[in-house]
């Protein structure tokens, strides 16, 4: 098939170069000039494993191209993907500003019957919007269908999950583009979910807002266990290993980030809250997601005598989670922000993030040079490899505080290092 993604960001980009991979033609559309060309050139404006080895691949094969050409773009393809940005508006909803926009270069420009997906995150009824805001702008009544498609691609593991995903989910009530999605996804060996649009939408604001829930329940657990001197990695193993529970997305550390789980817990919030049914549930889990860098930093304040003032902090970890350079709603920024606002002296370092001056990325080393305490703040496996000894002749007092509980803490208190995890007795 001939398909159009429409935004070259994290999903549009990884969705393309899928399609590419099972011998579909793509075109990214994308107005932003700067992303054409460096896709175009097969790079990657974002990091992501594996990924950008994918884009030179198909750019180099015409598998895949890129543009600023809607009118050609939306004319010359047979499928539409809508993957633009849903950012979260100041009431906690989604903002559609960029759907909808999508949906009226399609209505100003549909030539013949087409399928257009909406693959980015909506909130449910979007389905409908988008019909009715192509209808209004088309010239001529030309058929088409909208289908909810959604991505359940974890950043830092997007190609693997692309390529082997868990489930689709196609919602739609016409047999013809229902015709379509299968043939599209024909080679894809997993369940097929097929439901109405608005079941879809749901759906993925329902898998997000669980995962997040497990993420806060076990670190508010965590705070309890530590009163009680409790290795929560004990009881996460111990609850995991059923298999009603699993033990995925039970790792206390400093709370979930990111691009998805904030906002689209915040999304489903507020659509239950219009409809006069509010989720006391994730307003609890939004609660405890945001005291969690506040009691790390409570810890981080007790164990160095209750005062931070002029003390120098390490921070190793920007990224919100390991494997991926995005930042949005990162716990570590939160981290910093309130160490700065104790007037502490922070150093950061991340291997994908700048850190210091623009462009710049500090080392490791020079980063702990000088530190009282050393904080991990992001899961990176450069941080589990670390040379403590030589960490420990940099540093000028050995505290290190473990907010993610990846360091073995036997090995570095042998070395004389004092040792403080997220509920890591």
């Amino acid at each position: 098939m001939n398909i159009l993604i429409v935004g070259t960001g994290y999903v549009g980009t990884t969705t393309g170069l899928i399609f590419s991979e099972h011998g579909h033609k793509v075109t990214g559309l994308d107005l932003d000039e700067r992303k054409i060309q460096a896709l175009q050139a097969g790079n990657l404006h974002f990091y992501e494993p594996g990924l950008e080895s994918l884009l030179k691949k198909h750019t180099q094969a015409r598998n895949i191209i890129f543009t600023n050409n809607t009118e050609t773009a939306m004319k010359e393809n047979d499928v539409i993907f809508i993957c633009v940005g849903t950012p979260q508006g100041t009431d906690g909803s989604a903002d559609l500003t960029f759907v909808k926009n999508v949906a009226k270069s399609i209505g100003q420009h549909i030539n013949q019957y087409k399928v257009i997906v909406t693959k980015s995150t909506v909130p449910v009824g979007t389905a409908e919007l988008v019909t009715s805001v192509i209808k209004v702008h088309q010239t001529a009544p030309i058929p088409f269908d909208v289908v909810s498609n959604p991505e359940f691609l974890r950043e830092g593991s997007a190609l693997h999950d692309a390529l082997h995903p868990d489930r689709i989910v196609i919602g739609t009530t016409s047999k013809t583009a229902k015709t379509i999605m299968r043939e599209l996804y024909k080679d894809f060996h997993c369940p097929i979910v097929e439901t109405h649009p608005t079941a879809s939408e749901m759906i993925k604001y329902a898998a997000n807002s669980f995962l997040a829930l497990k993420i806060s329940y076990i670190n508010e657990l965590a705070r309890v266990c530590d009163k009680l001197s409790i290795n929560v990695k004990d009881v996460s193993n111990g609850i995991g290993l059923d298999h009603r529970i699993n033990p995925h997305f039970l790792n206390a550390g400093m709370g979930y980030g990111g691009s998805c789980f904030p906002k689209d817990v915040n999304a489903l919030i507020h659509i239950a809250n219009q409809q006069g049914t509010p989720l006391s549930i994730l307003e609890a889990v939004v609660k405890v997601n945001a005291e969690q860098p506040v009691y790390f930093i409570e810890k981080i304040k007790q164990a160095l005598g209750g005062e931070i003032q002029n003390k120098t902090i390490a921070v190793l970890g920007l990224s919100f989670k390991a494997n991926t350079d995005d930042t949005r709603e990162s716990p570590s920024f939160i981290l910093i922000d309130r160490l700065l606002k104790e007037q502490a002296i922070v150093k950061s370092h991340d291997p994908m993030v700048e850190s210091g001056a623009p462009h710049q990325f500090m080392t490791i080393e020079e980063t702990v040079a000088g530190a009282d305490a050393l904080v991990i703040a992001t899961d990176w496996d450069d941080y589990k490899k670390l040379n403590w000894e030589s960490i420990k002749r940099l540093m000028r007092h050995h505290y290190i505080f473990d907010g993610r509980n990846i360091i073995n803490k036997d090995q570095v208190k042998k070395l004389g290092f004092y040792y403080f995890g997220v509920s890591n007795h």
